[in-house]
């Protein structure tokens, strides 16, 4: 029963990305990433990760889904444009696109960069002893985890959407014409 469930929701993630990629939409692209997001945190129940499942509806499919949305509303793209230009930088950006992720499906059917599947506590003591809060599927392990071992990570990623914001105000800003 659970692995006609993954397979069902694995499909529905699946088919909802390539349609989001695939869409010239931008509003119903949008709302085919809140579907994939859904679909993601269906998977997240099936592995018993409620909290990650509650955490992947209500931030991303929710507030981030909002703000995208917003952005799209503000941009105010002219449907004149065409959806995909085609010149050197986006040909160039498609090739590196492709080959890092035929490097990362490489790199994930290698069994040597695998992660171990035994749970491990979080903090040793100096003695040698793993006291303390074990790492388990509670919130607070897992906060835990990410504000002391993954606190790197989680702030490049804090400065990857303040500048990704920061662009977003500048495309949106509209260019007022200097004639007098």
């Amino acid at each position: 029963m659970l692995d006609s469930l993954f397979y069902v929701f694995s499909a529905i993630t699946l088919l909802a990305a390539l349609v989001m990629v695939l869409n010239p939409n931008a509003v119903g692209a949008a709302m085919a990433m809140i579907v994939s997001f859904v679909a993601t945190a269906a998977l997240f129940v099936l592995l018993e990760a409620y909290f990650l499942a509650i955490i992947q509806i209500l931030v991303y499919a929710g507030a981030v889904m909002v703000l995208f949305l917003f952005i799209i509303m503000l941009l105010d793209v002219d449907k004149s444009e065409q959806a995909f230009p085609r010149d050197k930088m986006t040909l160039i950006g498609s090739f590196v696109g492709f080959a890092l992720l035929a490097v990362l499906v490489v790199s994930a059917f290698n069994g040597a960069h695998l992660p171990e599947t035994e749970l491990l506590s979080v903090i040793e003591n100096p003695t040698g002893s793993t006291a303390g809060i074990p790492f388990t599927t509670s919130a607070k392990s897992f906060g835990y985890s990410l504000f002391s071992k993954y606190m790197l990570p989680f702030q490049l990623v804090g400065f990857l959407l303040l500048a990704a914001m920061l662009g977003v105000i500048v495309i949106s800003k509209k260019q007022e014409s200097t004639e007098a």
